[in-house]
Formats: structure tokens, C-alpha cells, sequence
């Protein structure tokens, strides 16, 4: 038992330390930051204070505490609840098994415009024939697109560490969707160049995906510069979209160009996924 403590403890002061300091900007620390996100330091810290003695219960108590301040100021956002209206904009990883009709089901309507990664065939041909007006596609690497105006594809292309990146328009917007590789092993820094050397608009421009990289990391720091990050600016909530309802990583992400108006986002929890869903709707 006491060897357990002390691997905990260690655990516990090197995530504590690397979340505050330099988070994920080498493969090392990386693994350690996706690992030991601030709720499982929480957790960890809390389960320190159960199995020690009194003398050290108060001190992770405190440290516990701290971290669920830090937790709540990073990835809370309370922005005030406007009407769902404009122009409305669904992203979800759909899990493999799940298709379009499973994302009206979560999503409570038919979108405007609707995307998915790890997006199902099943039951592709019926679903048009029960849409005939609108319009669908289902790439080969399992980007759904849905709109209820013409889309005009654009290339799909897989990354050298196996992220995929497919960019479309409908509407007068121009779409970069983003399926990032979830290998523990593959740096993300490798990724993110890819996506942002084939971007080729900045007005008019949605990026969203599955990243499988949390919104706090180093490599988001250009996006940060160049785009909104839509759920931190009119979203409410904690920002996490895994795992399983589970506030525990935020890697679902739709970043919109600083023409663009917001009007709200909301994260929409279901047990269909272990992503939730996230749903924008910009002003017309």
C-alpha cells in the first residue's frame, strides 16, 4: 500500500507540474498532459487522501481543492444563454456505429449543415432516398457531410501521421474538417502543420473535428491567434467533449474566422458516443 501512495504522489506532483508548465510540447510530457488531465489529478489526489494517514490528509485535501479551482477557471465557461437561432452547424464523432439519422436524433433536428468523423455507411442509400432534397457524402475515410444546400468538395488527404483532413463549401462557407489520429504515440505538432498548411481561407472559414488534443495544448496557440474558438466564446458549460459524458478532455473543436458572428454553442451529452456533440449557431 505504501508503495502505491508513493507512485500516486509522484504521478500526482509531475502532472501537476507539466499541466502548469510545459503541458504537451514534447512526446513525454505529451503523454503524461493527455493522461493526467486536471479532473484525473483530482481524483488521484483525493484517493492520496482516503489511504494516507491524517497527518497528510489536509495537505492533498488542499491540493485538491486548488486544483478544482484551477480546474473550473480553465474549462468552465458561463456566457449568457440568447435564442437558438441563425445559421445552425452540428460536429460530432459519431463513434463508427452511428449515421445520419442517429445525429438528427441527438442533435433533436435536422441541422443546416452537419458533419461527422467515424461516421457510418449504414443505411446511406435509404437515408437519401428519405432526404431526397438534401444533400450527402460519406468519404472514404468516414467524414460525413450533410447540408441542406449543394456542397462542392474539395480533396480529401491523410497526413503523415495518419490525420485526415477534408475541406468542402456550402453556403458561401468554406468547411476544413479535421480527424486527428488518437495513437498516443503520434506527435501532435506533426498534425497540427499539416492541418494549418492546408488551409487555405481565413474568411468565411469553419475548422472542426475531433482533434484529440485539448483545447489547453501548446499547439493550439496559432488557432487561438487566427480563429474564435466558438464553445469558449458563446458556449456554456465545461468545455470537456470526452469521454463518455465525462467532463475528462476537451478534443472536439470548431474554431470560426473572426468575420464570423456567434450567436450560442451548446454541447450536447449523449451515450450514443463517447464524444459529445457540439452545436453552433452563427448569425445570418
Amino acid at each position: 500500500m505504501k508503495k502505491l501512495i508513493f507512485i500516486l504522489k509522484i504521478a500526482i506532483i509531475i502532472g501537476i507540474i507539466i499541466h502548469f508548465t510545459i503541458k504537451d510540447i514534447v512526446l513525454l510530457s505529451a503523454l503524461i498532459f493527455y493522461a493526467l488531465p486536471l479532473p484525473v489529478l483530482i481524483a488521484s489526489t483525493l484517493l492520496v487522501a482516503f489511504l494516507t494517514k491524517k497527518s497528510s490528509q489536509k495537505i492533498a485535501v488542499i491540493i485538491a481543492l486548488f486544483l478544482s479551482v484551477m480546474w473550473i477557471k480553465e474549462s468552465y465557461v458561463s456566457n449568457a444563454e440568447v435564442e437558438k437561432e441563425g445559421f445552425e452547424i452540428v460536429f460530432w464523432n459519431a463513434f463508427h456505429d452511428r449515421n445520419f439519422l442517429d445525429a438528427f436524433e441527438v442533435n433533436g433536428n435536422i441541422p443546416d449543415v452537419l458533419v461527422l468523423v467515424e461516421g457510418s455507411k449504414k443505411d446511406l442509400i435509404s437515408i437519401k432516398e428519405k432526404y431526397p432534397n438534401y444533400y450527402f457524402h460519406v468519404s472514404k475515410e468516414e467524414i460525413g457531410i450533410f447540408s441542406k444546400a449543394p456542397i462542392e468538395l474539395g480533396e480529401e488527404i491523410i497526413g503523415e501521421e495518419n490525420s485526415t483532413f477534408l475541406d468542402f463549401k456550402t453556403y458561401g462557407f468554406n468547411f476544413y474538417v479535421v480527424d486527428i489520429s488518437a495513437g498516443v504515440l503520434k506527435p501532435r505538432q506533426k498534425s497540427m502543420d499539416f492541418i494549418r498548411a492546408n488551409i487555405s481561407k481565413n474568411e468565411r472559414t469553419i475548422v472542426l473535428g475531433d482533434f484529440n488534443t485539448p483545447y489547453e495544448s501548446v499547439h493550439f496557440s496559432s488557432f487561438k491567434d487566427t480563429y474564435v474558438h466558438a464553445f469558449s466564446e458563446k458556449g456554456k458549460g465545461f468545455r470537456e467533449t470526452w469521454f463518455w459524458n465525462i467532463p475528462l478532455l476537451s478534443i472536439d473543436h470548431i474554431w470560426v474566422s473572426k468575420d464570423l458572428e456567434i450567436n450560442q454553442v451548446e454541447k450536447i451529452n449523449t451515450f450514443k458516443s463517447d464524444h459529445s456533440m457540439l452545436r453552433m449557431f452563427l448569425k445570418k
